[in-house]
């Protein structure tokens, strides 16, 4: 059986529509393949009132609600999610609220860093991933993406935000992300070692509104700019 303890933090903004679904699918996930893990669901104050449905079901699941003041930001989210995750959680992990991102590859994830990764990211972009109910802009947005990426990292799936990470793999490194790449900010600077891409069918969003427009493609040019100039940055400077 599955030992790794681990907590994933889900961010959200007006997700009232799926959210007791995606905590009780993801319990039942975690009860089916004796997984320990917590849910953290960050919420930035939904005016739909998800974060009080969130309230309401945590003494029946392994979920609670980190409730913020605003809209700050999903990667932000999931970095205050994580301050607050339980101290004997070895891995955390990020996941979206709107089942874009399939639960029942989570025990894959989890078996991964138990079998020596430091990282493990559902990624639609290697044999048996892929992507359903996406216009072919959006495709192919997605794929420049990753490949302006490419220099960074072998990982192909580079702007998946579905992931865990050894805890430890995280000590001492400044995640500092624009826009919602939290996942880009992790591949680049978490000191991981091994990855593992686990293949999986990414399901757009059928209740509320996707997070991707114009100013997050501004954002994510942004972030890979920061990102090349510290990997470019000499160590030391000479005198």
């Amino acid at each position: 059986m599955p030992s790794l303890k681990f907590s994933i933090v889900i961010p959200t903004y007006n997700e009232a529509g799926g959210i007791e679904r995606l905590i009780t699918t993801l319990d039942g996930v975690f009860k089916q393949h004796g997984l320990d893990g917590e849910l953290i669901i960050v919420d930035d104050n939904s005016p739909d009132g998800t974060g009080k449905i969130v309230d309401a079901l945590a003494g029946r699941y392994p979920v609670r609600c980190l409730h913020r003041p605003g809209k700050l930001g999903l990667s932000s989210g999931v970095i205050d999610g994580w301050k607050i995750a339980r101290p004997q959680s070895e891995a955390l992990g990020a996941m979206d609220a709107d089942f874009s991102h399939d639960p029942n590859i989570l025990p894959k994830m989890v078996a991964a860093l138990e079998n020596g990764f430091g990282l493990a990211i559902g990624s639609r972009y290697v044999p048996g991933g892929g992507i359903t109910n996406w216009p072919w802009r959006r495709i192919v947005t997605s794929k420049v993406a990753c490949w302006l990426a490419r220099p960074l990292t072998s990982v192909k799936d580079v702007t998946s935000g579905y992931f865990l990470v050894r805890r430890e793999a995280l000590d001492g490194v400044t995640l500092d992300p624009i826009g919602f790449k939290i996942g880009l900010e992790v591949i680049a600077k978490a000191r991981y070692g091994k990855a593992l891409e686990v293949p999986y069918v990414f399901t757009d969003r059928i209740v509320g509104e996707s997070k991707l427009n114009q100013r997050e493609i501004f954002n994510y040019l942004k972030q890979l700019r920061k990102l090349y100039a510290a990997r470019l940055s000499p160590k030391t400077t000479q005198a």
